[in-house]
């Protein structure tokens, strides 16, 4: 893979198809591969506690069931708010340029974890202040779909943004699979350290195990990554997407897709340990992969059928799975619980992909529309002004939605403390989904507004 010689380009035009040939496409894709690989390990590092936690009582933490799903819950909330100055970021600095400072951020999280997860005798407050700053990991989702999304034409975002998200999802379950088994392993820690308990846990690996990966990372963000002059804006010219009703619209939208993948995802682990105590936790990354693995599907599917449709049926099946989960707990039997929160994290995944799908298309047609443009040359300045508004957008959407990541676990954990199961949680959930299905209709399938947004409803793919 080779690198432009300045890390600034001046003249990138991803919808001339000629420009694309000869030089767009391989940018892009340079720029996708290594944005996936700092992604990834985000994701990793701020879904590391949803395994630690769930090891802590066996390493001689004596924290209440409560106290875990909060360990397990507060990087979501950390990670959602660090997203909101992680998508600004990328206009101001430049993509490249801030995906080696937000790489080089989750040293952090790992050293910290590292260390204090030898100390038994931690309080449960400074153990809180640790998993907190997990949350840097989920800071790199905003950013990276922010700056991904100046590299593809219009066409191609919906798969472009998909992978990329894809990507950086799937280290989720890649941080649930390998945990469990590294954190057994002395050699990890280079003997730095004991074993934590009884049990032979090198519970410090979690931490450890990243640290090259993290190096690697900055590494590549440095040596092959690119920051674009045309995704330039100020934080004062990206506020405005502030003042967009479909900003908020998508925002809660997305809390219901994002949300529910990263909050189960968070959750799962602990879930699975507190509901059915025989099964390792080790298999809750099956959940995340399949959502993971979905979710470029979900944004191909929008690219064809339209991101509304594929939404709201996504809503109604995600709905009925929930309604699955809260019977097969009922009946205590695993392997129906398990078939449906698949089930349930396949709809995250499709869902993620076709609701990012939205959000440019939207944005573009509510600024073609408004600006009543007929100018060839004015209509492209227009189409830029939305794509840097887009991006934006993506980034804030994306940490409105990431609440999720703190609002499930601690609904699981609020749950299991009032009543002794999750199904109060589950409910309200439910419920949640509900409007959602009433949501994407009202805002995104009803003729009159599709009329209102977008005349040619075929281009706009809404």
């Amino acid at each position: 893979m080779s690198k432009e010689k300045s890390t600034w380009i001046a003249d990138w035009n991803p919808e001339d198809e000629k420009y694309w040939e000869s030089k767009g496409k391989t940018v892009a894709r340079r720029n996708l591969i290594w944005s996936i690989m700092a992604e990834h390990i985000g994701f990793s590092v701020w879904l590391i506690w949803s395994i630690v936690a769930t090891k802590l009582p066996q390493a001689g933490f004596h924290y209440t069931t409560d106290q875990l799903f909060q360990l397990v819950a507060l990087p979501g909330l950390i990670g959602s708010l660090m997203r909101f100055p992680y998508t600004f970021a990328v206009p101001v600095f430049g993509g490249r340029n801030w995906t080696i400072v937000s790489a080089a951020l989750l040293f952090i999280p790992a050293i910290l974890l590292a260390y204090f997860v030898t100390q038994p005798d931690t309080s449960f407050g400074v153990m809180l202040l640790v998993a907190a700053t997990a949350g840097l990991g989920g800071g790199n989702f905003a950013s990276s779909m922010a700056n991904i999304s100046f590299f593809y034409p219009d066409r191609m975002k919906g798969w472009a943004l998909g992978l990329n998200a894809a990507g950086g999802n799937i280290g989720v379950s890649g941080v649930q699979l390998l945990t469990p088994i590294v954190i057994g392993l002395a050699w990890v820690s280079l003997y730095m350290g004991s074993p934590q308990g009884t049990t032979g846990l090198y519970l410090q690996n979690a931490g450890l195990m990243w640290l090259p990966f993290i190096a690697l990372a900055v590494w590549g963000a440095f040596r092959y990554m690119d920051n674009l002059t045309s995704a330039r804006s100020t934080f004062k010219g990206q506020l405005v997407i502030v003042k967009r009703k479909h900003t908020w619209v998508m925002s809660y939208i997305y809390i219901g897709t994002f949300g529910s993948f990263i909050g189960y995802s968070a959750a799962f682990p602990l879930l699975l340990k507190t509901q059915f105590p025989q099964v390792t936790v080790a298999i809750a990354f099956l959940g995340p992969l399949v959502g993971s693995l979905v979710r470029p599907i979900g944004g191909w599917l929008a690219d064809r059928l339209g991101g509304a449709q594929v939404t709201f049926w996504n809503f109604l099946v995600m709905a009925a799975a929930t309604v699955g989960v809260m019977y097969f707990i009922d009946i205590k039997s695993f392997v129906g619980f398990l078939t449906m929160f698949l089930i349930l994290f396949v709809t995250t995944g499709v869902g993620n992909g076709s609701t990012y799908r939205m959000i440019p298309s939207i944005f573009r047609e509510e600024k073609l529309r408004t600006s009543r443009i007929t100018d060839g040359t004015a209509r492209l300045q227009a189409i830029k002004d939305a794509s840097i508004e887009s991006a934006a957008a993506l980034g804030f959407i994306g940490a409105i939605g990431a609440c999720g990541g703190y609002l499930i676990p601690r609904g699981f954990g609020a749950s299991i403390a009032m009543t002794g199961g999750p199904h109060l949680a589950l409910a309200v959930f439910l419920a949640f989904y509900i409007t959602c299905i009433v949501a994407t209709w009202w805002y995104y399938m009803r003729k009159s507004f599709m009329v209102q947004l977008a005349p040619s409803l075929a281009e706009a793919r809404v």
